[in-house]
């Protein structure tokens, strides 16, 4: 035997690691792995859970988006049915005016003409239909049409002095401009 080998055999050997009991209370490692994997499940059901309440969340979101706007858009199309719909009426409206103008000789079918031509206009009033030129208004732009000009004293400047055709508009929106004569 060499010296080495000798200086081996003279130490002691090294005690095998013992395994130490788990105290009162204390769980041993083979049973904090159940509890992980539990902790785990319980992890991942609770990110799961908030993953589909964040969709649910979201669905609601663009649901109460997409009725509100296609609440802007029904608000949006009707002013403008309205008046496209007012529009193709007034010539009906110009018909009644030229009719009432002239004389008749039957006082029934004049008086069945007017309580029509009244039904007309109340529906346009109910309509919010407002007409716009009448003589001795100041001339708007934005509302008159001037066709003619004509020097009155009896007049001021820029003043409608004859409507030629009645305007009409429903709020702030022209549907059709009053055509106007404009003195001085």
């Amino acid at each position: 035997m060499n010296e080495k080998e000798k200086q081996e055999e003279i130490l002691p050997e090294e005690p095998a690691a013992e395994v130490e009991e788990p105290a009162a209370g204390e769980t041993p490692a083979a049973e904090e792995k159940p509890e992980k994997k539990e902790d785990e499940l319980e992890e991942l059901r609770r990110r799961k859970y908030d993953a589909l309440n964040d969709r649910y969340l979201r669905t609601l979101a663009e649901y109460d988006n997409f009725r509100k706007r296609s609440q802007r858009e029904k608000e949006a199309v009707y002013p403008s049915a309205v008046a496209g719909t007012v529009e193709k009426f007034l010539p009906v409206v110009d018909s009644f005016e030229r009719a009432l103008a002239f004389e008749c000789a039957d006082a029934e079918f004049k008086k069945g003409i007017v309580m029509i031509y009244d039904s007309l206009l109340a529906t346009l009033k109910d309509l919010k239909v407002e007409e716009i030129g009448a003589a001795g208004d100041p001339f708007d732009a934005n509302l008159h049409n001037a066709v003619m000009h004509v020097e009155d004293d009896s007049l001021g400047e820029n003043v409608v002095s004859a409507v030629l055709q009645k305007g009409y508009r429903i709020g702030d929106r022209v549907i059709r401009y009053a055509m106007v004569t404009v003195a001085n």
